[in-house]
């Protein structure tokens, strides 16, 4: 069984949008859309793990660019033949631990990558965001809730107490993914000692965090 998030993500890659075909989650959806719509109206925008483009689409109606990055090549060239008529975007292969962009943002955006974020790498993760945006720029994070029968199980449970689940993929391969799914009081406090300004937008199948780094956080 494979445990490589990227291998995982390089592989899924053509059938990575069937997620979002889920009957049961389109209201969250369309909901999430304006929301996201809403943030990030008239801004430059640096994106994170923007894996096929789909909420690089969404976000490039209302914002004014955005740099969109991944660790993966393989998504990136399914992103890049997506329509972006309405925003100025180019894309970047990044790993996000080892990057630093030429410039800052009005805001960051990291479509369901908290979630694949080892716990103990977290501070780490934030320290390095943080310092991607402007001076009073934004972080907009959007994740998944665990809903039972519309998620897949959790299936394994380290010692750190991330959780882990078992997918297996169109080609055959089955991978022990990395899924977390923090509470509201969890991102919360995590985010206390840095960061004001802390919206939570809790849905029935994601949730969307937005905040504003404290200055001494922001680089």
């Amino acid at each position: 069984m494979n445990t490589d998030l990227i291998t995982y993500y390089k592989d899924r890659a053509k059938e990575y949008e069937k997620i979002y075909l889920k009957p049961e989650r389109q209201d969250d959806l369309l909901s999430s859309t304006t929301i996201l719509q809403e943030l990030f109206a008239n801004k430059s925008v640096i994106e994170i793990a923007c894996g096929t483009g789909y909420w690089t689409e969404k976000i490039s109606k209302s914002a004014n660019s955005i740099f969109a990055t991944d660790i993966n090549k393989t998504v990136i060239e399914i992103a890049e033949q997506k329509d972006f008529s309405n925003a100025q975007v180019t894309f970047g292969l990044a790993d996000i631990f080892n990057f630093k962009p030429d410039n800052k943002y009005d805001s960051l955006f990291g479509g369901f990558i908290w979630s694949h974020i080892q716990l103990q790498d977290l501070d780490k993760f934030l320290n390095t965001v943080n310092k991607f945006v402007l001076p009073g720029g934004t972080i907009v994070f959007i994740d998944n809730n665990f809903v039972e029968g519309s998620n897949h199980s959790i299936t394994n449970i380290d010692e750190q107490g991330n959780s882990f689940q078992t997918r297996k993929l169109d080609n055959g391969t089955t991978h022990l993914v990395l899924k977390n799914f923090p509470t509201e009081n969890f991102l919360r406090k995590k985010l206390s000692n840095i960061a004001t300004d802390i919206q939570f937008i809790n849905l029935t199948y994601f949730w969307i965090l937005s905040y504003r780094p404290l200055e001494e956080y922001n680089g």
